[in-house]
């Protein structure tokens, strides 16, 4: 997450208006190369921004699956990555965007007590949906969870 980044309000701030409404509705963050900070602050504004949506069993799934993907790109790439959570009456998608073309393969981790490789184990199993949007420079991968509990 780069400084400066502006904070997130939500869409219940009394304040807001019809266009601030649709602005809340969505998060974006840069994060920065290899920077392993940027996971915890990703989950803490995802919080924030889920902090009206769905039951909290899904906001917690959701966080967990949005640490899970923000970790693998700042591991398995050599440059920043974007962070991009959308709310909408159907659910949540988050896409987490680098620039490196090489997919991504879910894997089973050898050893039982191996903690790598585990990621889009995860995400494969808990989301509704997802998948990989191949971008003329590098990937998108996302998963979707709707707005009721699974």
């Amino acid at each position: 997450m780069t400084a400066g980044a502006s904070p997130v309000r939500t869409a219940g701030d009394e304040e807001f208006g019809e266009a601030d409404r649709a602005a809340a509705s969505q998060l974006r963050r840069r994060l920065g190369r290899a920077d392993l900070r940027a996971v915890p602050e990703a989950r803490r504004a995802l919080r924030e921004l889920l902090h009206r949506w769905g039951p909290p069993e899904r906001s917690e799934v959701a966080e967990l699956l949005t640490s899970e993907l923000v970790t693998n790109a700042l591991v398995h790439t050599d440059d920043d990555a974007i962070l991009t959570a959308t709310v909408s009456p159907d659910g949540l998608r988050v896409e987490v965007r680098d620039f490196v073309a090489r997919g991504p393969r879910p894997r089973v981790p050898v050893a039982a007590e191996d903690t790598n490789g585990r990621g889009l184990v995860l995400v494969e199993s808990l989301a509704d949906d997802w998948g990989v949007c191949p971008h003329e420079i590098g990937k998108s991968v996302w998963f979707e969870l709707g707005g009721r509990a699974a």
